[in-house]
């Protein structure tokens, strides 16, 4: 009899029925709810995390003249979608950690605005951003709490660092700005200091010139004195002279004035006299028309006295003005006897001013001589003066090449390149993250690990209805190798049947990616043949043992593959573990043939399971050569699972 035929033998019994068939179902299933829902499950946790309510408490004031920096880590919190951000009080955001009803808080303090722009000020403090967490809630979203609360202050460092550069560069604009401007002062200062050295050697020689007419002036004002004081000496019987002339004028004028009011009364009589010819002449040419002359007749007569009286009218007229210029006469006199009174009264003041004229004049003198020894001292001055200007045109002339210099020394850049400078202050290293494979999602990532825990299970739960080898072949006497081959063949049948149908459902209906669906499906329906080996020889040598060493081979494989944590973090004990049991190298080899790592790596693992199956079917025929001999502990065994 063949290793296949006792296969099938072994599957015809365990299908005798339909429960049977049922349990052959459900033992194919396993390995399927296990993998496909623990992956489906957590295949892409963090997609989810902004259904995870967190409190955010914000007490910021901010600061004058500052944009409130906590509330654009509150706002771009809200704008990242990581956490349910709930903004509440700090008694509420306490209350609903230690509740359960937010997973973690957050609190922005008051004074975080201020804080982070203290350096500004020279009082430097840190911003503190305060997140409390309650890991009976879960420990995993304190841990992913802490690592974005690392991002804000990531963030914020690189924001605030960028900000303090961009103050820093712009103080070096304006520092350029200044010393341009002073470079541009110092250049006309160089060129005025020039003009003040040419205007200091024009000053020299004009002051030389100036103490020249200081001397002239000198000599000047002594010839005045000596003028002033003739003047003073023949002017001071004046005001007696000019008291006489004032009495004079006065009679003259007194006299006058009595000559033109005699005057004036005689032309009043000759105005009189020729007023009563006039009225005689009408009453003349009244009595001739009464008395019965003719009009022409009367006006021969008027005519006649007309002509009569023709020398008193001019001798009238000339009365008149002789009266009209003898009041002219009397108010000159007066005139003049009121300015010669003025110049009597005024005439001791003069004679006074001439004498304080001459007393200044003798000052003036001494001052003119004063002012020629200063105007000499004043020439060395401008002489030292000049010298002077020429050092300080030479000395700015320094300044401005020196400022020019140093201008092109200090870092002066457009908006564009300044920005992009304090970015790269603010934060100066950036990560550039390149994998060479990804598994693409946090289920991805876990996929190689319980992939290969759901098919040792599936090879597991497999002898919990096969028996391991046939009796009636190993009473037969059948080959100790035909019988474990035989025994073994069922199982693996049935766990490549599980690895097709849990694989088929995790890359299509879970969605986990595979690089090389092919090899990857080929290599897991190996590793099933090998730990459906290994568990078929522990059932097959140690009986019911066997199936507590299994369990305890998944335990220490669950411990020791590297499935999760990188297996280099596992203590120094287990090392050993690591590398002699097969599930880290499932593990190993899953990962580079689902996320399109380097294949020759996979063939060292393949070496493994390979020496694995086959020392799993050696022992499994040195159990069944055993089991040839019938003893009383098989007749009657102590434990039966």
């Amino acid at each position: 009899m063949t290793a296949f035929r006792l296969a099938r033998n072994e599957l015809r019994r365990i299908t005798a029925g339909r429960l049977p068939r049922l349990a052959v179902i459900a033992l194919v299933l396993v390995p399927l709810l296990y993998g496909s829902l623990y992956l489906f499950a957590n295949h892409d946790p963090y997609s989810r995390l902004s259904t995870i309510p967190a409190a955010l408490v914000m007490q910021d004031q901010g600061a004058p003249d500052q944009e409130n920096a906590g509330e654009k880590v509150a706002a771009n919190l809200a704008k990242s979608g990581a956490f349910q951000w709930h903004r509440v009080d700090a008694r509420d955001a306490d209350a609903g950690v230690r509740s359960g009803e937010y997973s973690f808080s957050m609190t922005i303090p008051s004074d975080f605005t201020a804080a982070l722009t203290s350096s500004g000020e020279f009082k430097p403090r840190q911003g503190l951003i305060t997140v409390s967490t309650n890991d009976a809630n879960n420990y995993l979203v304190g841990t992913i709490a802490d690592k974005v609360v690392g991002e804000v202050r990531k963030s914020v460092a690189a924001e605030v660092g960028t900000t303090a550069a961009d103050k820093f560069l712009v103080g070096f604009n304006t520092i350029f700005t200044k010393t341009q401007d002073a470079a541009n002062g110092a250049t006309q200062l160089a060129d005025g200091a020039a003009q003040a050295r040419d205007g200091a050697a024009q000053l020299s020689a004009g002051q030389r010139k100036l103490a020249d007419g200081a001397v002239q002036l000198a000599a000047g004002t002594k010839e005045l004195n000596t003028g002033l004081n003739t003047l003073r000496d023949k002017t001071k019987d004046l005001p007696a002279g000019t008291a006489k002339l004032a009495d004079g004028a006065a009679q003259v004028a007194a006299g006058d004035a009595q000559i033109a009011a005699t005057g004036q009364k005689v032309a009043d009589v000759a105005n009189r006299f020729v007023g009563d010819l006039d009225k005689l002449n009408g009453d003349i040419a009244t009595r001739l028309r009464a008395a019965g002359f003719t009009e022409d007749q009367v006006q021969q007569v008027m005519t006649a006295l007309g002509q009569a009286r023709q020398p008193i009218d001019d001798a009238n007229g000339k009365v008149q003005a002789v009266s009209a210029q003898l009041n002219k006469l009397a108010d000159g006199a007066k005139q003049v006897a009121d300015g010669a009174q003025q110049l009597a009264t005024q005439t001791p003041a003069l004679a006074n001013g001439i004498s304080q004229a001459a007393t200044g004049a003798g000052k003036l003198t001494d001052g003119a001589a004063q002012l020629s020894a200063g105007e000499q001292t004043a020439v060395d001055g401008t002489t030292k003066l000049a010298d002077g200007t020429a050092k300080l045109a030479d000395g700015s002339a320094q300044l401005r090449d020196g400022l020019n210099q140093g201008l092109g020394q200090i870092p002066h850049t457009d908006d564009p390149t300044r920005d992009a400078t304090a970015r790269t202050i603010g934060d100066p290293v950036a990560i550039n993250t390149v994998g060479d494979v990804r598994a693409g999602s946090y289920g991805g990532g876990l996929a190689p690990f319980f992939l290969g825990l759901a098919t040792w299970i599936g090879a597991f739960v497999l002898f919990l209805l096969l028996k391991p080898l046939s009796n009636r072949a190993l009473a037969a006497g059948h080959s100790p190798l035909r019988v474990a081959v035989g025994g073994w063949l069922p199982a693996a049948g049935l766990g490549l049947a599980q690895v097709v149908l849990l694989f088929t459902v995790v890359t299509t209906v879970v969605g986990i990616n595979a690089h090389n669906w092919i090899a990857a499906l080929a290599f897991l329906a190996f590793a099933s043949l090998t730990f459906t080996a290994i568990l078929h020889a522990l059932n097959s040598f140690f009986g019911a043992v066997g199936k507590f060493l299994g369990l305890v081979l998944l335990i220490l494989q669950l411990i020791s593959s590297g499935g999760t944590f990188p297996w280099q973090t596992l203590p120094d004990v287990l090392y050993p573990l690591h590398s002699v049991l097969p599930m880290g190298y499932v593990v190993d080899g899953m990962r580079h043939l689902l996320y399109g790592g380097s294949v020759s790596t996979v063939w060292k693992d393949l070496l493994v399971l390979a020496a694995y199956l086959v020392g799993g079917l050696a022992v499994s025929t040195v159990a069944a050569a055993r089991q040839r001999v019938w003893t009383p502990a098989r007749l009657k065994p102590e434990l039966v699972l």
